[in-house]
């Protein structure tokens, strides 16, 4: 008997990469040829191990056919590693979707938009990370404050899914420009 997507295993992806800095984030970048294993060029969530550190995150895309992720102080001393160190990462991609931190600003928007709320609650998972990832892809506090009245108004109207988004962007402002993780400022510390 065939199995169901959701029964399928995912691939293990196993590879080793250096740790390296951002302004004040940690960050790792996949080899594109472990990116390339996973099933989206656009966020995914995974499980894992870093230096045998059992952790769960979702990659976010790099803009340039790959992935990242943030390693914060307590996986970096759980893995004992620091920036500029390799480490040794395995990851499977999961088919189930942690809930997103909703942010501050977006979360009281909800809050006083019940019907908009009630599309949020209904949507998966994935679908709020995609929201949140679509607000916070700019650095301009006005274009932010725009992004979460759209969205509220679209949820309010039953849209499920931000419009005219490229999922395979980098959407995190402070490590990104256009689009594109920007390149690291340092590799040891």
């Amino acid at each position: 008997m065939k199995k169901s997507k959701k029964e399928e295993k995912m691939p293990t992806i196993t590879f080793k990469s250096e740790l390296f800095k951002i302004g004040s984030w940690t960050l790792l970048r996949l080899p594109k040829s472990s990116s390339e294993k996973l099933s989206s060029r656009g966020l995914a969530m995974t499980e894992g191990t870093i230096n045998g550190f059992r952790f769960q995150t979702a990659l976010e895309p790099d803009g340039k056919g790959s992935h990242w992720f943030k390693v914060d102080k307590v996986m970096r001393e759980a893995a004992k590693a620091k920036v500029g160190d390799t480490v040794e990462v395995v990851l499977e991609q999961s088919r189930d979707w942690s809930e997103p931190k909703v942010p501050l600003d977006l979360k009281e928007a909800l809050a006083s938009d019940s019907k908009a709320y009630a599309t949020w609650i209904d949507i998966t998972p994935f679908a709020r990370w995609e929201w949140i990832r679509w607000i916070r892809a700019t650095k301009n506090p006005q274009t932010r404050q725009k992004r979460i009245l759209v969205a509220c108004s679209k949820l309010r109207s039953g849209d499920r899914r931000p419009c005219c988004f490229n999922s395979s962007q980098c959407t995190v402002p402070y490590v990104s420009n256009n689009g594109i993780l920007m390149e690291p400022t340092a590799y040891s510390s």
